[in-house]
């Protein structure tokens, strides 16, 4: 009998929907059926639209949303209540018609709103799991409510922000999700064989992962100009993408991306990522062994995430301007980094992932290979060099 899983992505960045695809590879090439559904979008129409306007909003206002996230989000204050609490009046009813007709074994969330209105959603269903999965180093208070059956985290540090809120709480902590193609990246000669970049010169990938900050264009101008290669992606920021399009135009130095998942060959060929302290993307360059030069203007859980990495090591932060990040980028050209040895991969994330779930009930067989490359699952020695779930 073919069993039914529901993700809970959202709409605000790339991370969660790369944490989306990760769930659905794995559940799929199990066997299972899986569909992705915006949590935002439970809202209706038009309260989603202006949920979304109202976030990128307050993001883009640094000090506010810094005010809102450490002094409510994190500590779990009454504002942060409310909040969670009018959006689950509105969710759960939609969560609920959808499930109805198109049932679930199993839901898991990737975004705080989901994983509270699936929650709310438990006691109605004796069936149905819940999990959370949340990456963040921080778990802030509207991931964190009763009737989650397990909380999938990523750090010790994120095990105990959960039981801040739920000193119960079933936890399992396990490596951060990375889809299998970075693990299945080229080696850094073969990838710059594909895309045209000499070997033997200093190059970097500058990535935006959907947010729009930082000083992209500008960086990418100065370390051209320095005699840096660059690869540049500008994601899903389209107004970027042409910037960086006419600036390929007169420095052969950079090529210009927009939306593109050759992201792992793009990391492969780089001697350093530079990027936003999002998880996902520091997780994928450390998969495929690339130092990290991070800005420090995602307010937030941003904020969090940036000294996990930066205690994790093999990253740097940077000033957040272009001669910064230039600056930065150039003293580490001097130090000659070494690229780790292609072979040298980070834990496998999958058996740990499925390990966690199997606590629960939710039973996954080995999957089948990933399309294009070797099981992660099905070479011993890879399973004996990953890391198993941790029952926190």
């Amino acid at each position: 009998m073919t069993r039914n899983a529901l993700i809970l992505a959202g709409p605000l960045g790339l991370g969660h929907e790369m944490m989306a695809r990760s769930c659905v590879s794995v559940l799929e090439r199990s066997g299972w059926r899986t569909r992705t559904l915006d949590s935002m979008s439970l809202l209706g129409r038009r309260n989603s639209r202006i949920g979304k306007r109202l976030f990128r909003r307050l993001v883009g206002l640094p000090g506010l949303y810094d005010g809102l996230h450490f002094a409510h989000f994190r500590t779990g204050s009454r504002l942060a209540d409310l909040m969670d609490e009018a959006a689950i009046a509105r969710l759960v009813p939609s969560l609920r018609a959808d499930l109805k007709e198109q049932p679930a074994d199993v839901v898991i969330s990737v975004f705080a709103s989901g994983a509270s209105a699936a929650a709310k959603l438990r006691a109605e269903a004796p069936g149905l799991r819940t999990v959370v999965l949340c990456t963040d180093v921080a778990v802030h208070r509207m991931w964190v409510r009763e009737g989650t059956d397990l909380f999938i985290v990523t750090s010790a540090a994120a095990a105990e922000s959960v039981r801040r809120y739920l000193p119960r709480a079933a936890i399992s902590v396990i490596p951060p999700p990375v889809r299998p193609a970075f693990y299945e990246a080229p080696g850094r000669d073969q990838a710059r064989a594909a895309l045209g970049v000499p070997p033997s010169e200093f190059c970097v990938l500058v990535i935006d992962s959907g947010w729009g900050f930082g000083p992209l264009v500008d960086s990418v101008r100065m370390l051209a100009d320095a005699g840096v290669y660059v690869l540049a992606v500008a994601g899903r920021q389209q107004a970027v993408e042409r910037q960086l399009r006419d600036l390929a135009r007169t420095r052969p130095q950079v090529l210009s991306y927009g939306f593109t998942d050759r992201v792992p060959e793009l990391m492969a060929a780089a001697d350093v990522v530079i990027a936003l302290p999002g998880a996902t993307t520091c997780s994928e360059a450390r998969v495929v062994g690339r130092p990290l030069v991070l800005l420090d203007v995602m307010p937030g859980h941003g904020r969090d995430n940036l000294q996990h990495e930066l205690e994790l090591g093999g990253a740097h932060v940077c000033m957040a301007t272009a001669s910064g990040v230039t600056a930065s980028v150039l003293a580490l050209r001097a130090e000659l980094l070494p690229v780790r040895p292609e072979h040298d991969r980070a834990p496998l994330w999958e058996p740990a992932f499925i390990d966690a779930l199997r606590r629960i009930g939710v039973d996954l067989p080995t999957p089948v290979p990933a399309q294009g490359g070797p099981s992660q699952l099905a070479d011993p020695a890879a399973m004996a060099d990953s890391t198993p779930a941790k029952d926190a």
